[in-house]
């Protein structure tokens, strides 16, 4: 709802979006403890959580270990919790006012708002390199290979419709349409795509 509610007044002005749906590789098991800026009530809560933390591997009756210092514990109740604090400043970061970051857990969608396909493009991938030193800064990194992009548009006018958006340097893949938390969106924010499926399944 809040991607729609921010999207679609734009869209009725005969504006276009962006949509980038960036993935984070390794998700939790990527989270460095030392770059979690945690609040100071939490923070040694934090402490003894994360304290004396190892791997243990053992074949043949020969051990291996290794202290840690990534990785939350997957099924823990704590490590939700943990990482959205690792992730909160890329919420909080800022973005130009054309711009907004939402996030489900480690689903990450950043939305830019412009006027014209080319200004989107541009504004994107400055966007996008902010976050991409942003996260690097944070010990994370984003996949190009499995983040997508995808341009919205209700204009009959022709304007080119490619577009090319960089990721770690990279262009990634564009899309007609983008499945982000179970809905399907599709490039004019009609939910055809959505509803169709739906009632193929029902």
């Amino acid at each position: 709802m809040e991607v729609r509610q921010l999207i679609e007044p734009h869209l009725e002005r005969r504006e276009v979006a962006i949509i980038a749906n960036l993935d984070v590789q390794g998700a939790l098991g990527s989270a460095w403890w030392p770059t979690m800026n945690a609040p100071e009530t939490f923070t040694k809560l934090k402490q003894d959580y994360l304290k004396d933390r190892k791997a243990i591997i053992t074949i043949n009756n020969i051990s291996m270990e290794t202290k840690l210092t990534k990785f939350y514990p997957q099924g823990s109740c704590f490590g939700p919790g943990l990482w959205n604090i690792q992730f909160d400043p890329l919420l909080k970061f800022q973005y130009t006012e054309h711009t907004k970051a939402v996030a489900f857990a480690d689903d990450l969608l950043i939305m830019i708002r412009a006027e014209s396909v080319g200004e989107a493009e541009s504004i994107a991938n400055v966007e996008l390199n902010k976050i991409t030193k942003l996260a690097r800064d944070n010990k994370l990194r984003f996949n190009e290979g499995k983040s997508k992009v995808m341009l919205l548009t209700r204009m009959k006018r022709k304007e080119k419709k490619e577009i090319v958006v960089y990721l770690n340097n990279k262009a990634i893949l564009q899309v007609n349409s983008l499945k982000y938390l179970g809905i399907i969106f599709d490039s004019k924010l009609t939910f055809k795509e959505h509803i169709k499926i739906w009632l193929k399944m029902h």
